[in-house]
């Protein structure tokens, strides 16, 4: 068994800052990468933001240079800090683990519930 959870969304202002965090755990052998996913009401999941084990990042065009994710693998934990925050990043965010248990060779995704982001203008 696997779980993902998601924690630190809320209501924010135009231009505000928030942290989010993730925590995976449970029958985990390694984990490949995490990372933040984000779903506006009538849009599709899209990707915010990926770390790999070693520290590789990816981030969306939309979020580069105001958001910043981070790790601290002892825990399985990823953060997610969003700073100058915008109204059209109100969306529900989903914590991404891609990892192998013991019993897979492929590693595979597992989702957290998602936490809510809303920005007020």
């Amino acid at each position: 068994q696997v779980q993902v959870v998601e924690s630190g969304g809320g209501l924010v202002q135009f231009g505000g800052s928030l942290r989010l965090s993730c925590a995976a755990s449970g029958n985990i052998f390694r984990i490949n990468a995490m990372g933040w996913y984000r779903q506006a009401p009538g849009n599709q999941r899209e990707l915010v933001a990926t770390i790999t084990s070693g520290g590789s990042t990816n981030y969306a065009d939309s979020v580069k240079g105001r958001f910043t994710i981070s790790r601290d693998n002892t825990k399985n934990t990823v953060y997610l800090q969003m700073n100058s925050l915008k109204p059209e990043d109100t969306a529900v965010y989903y914590c991404n683990a891609r990892l192998n248990t013991r019993a897979t060779i492929v590693p595979r995704d597992y989702w957290g519930q998602g936490t809510q982001v809303t920005v007020s203008s």
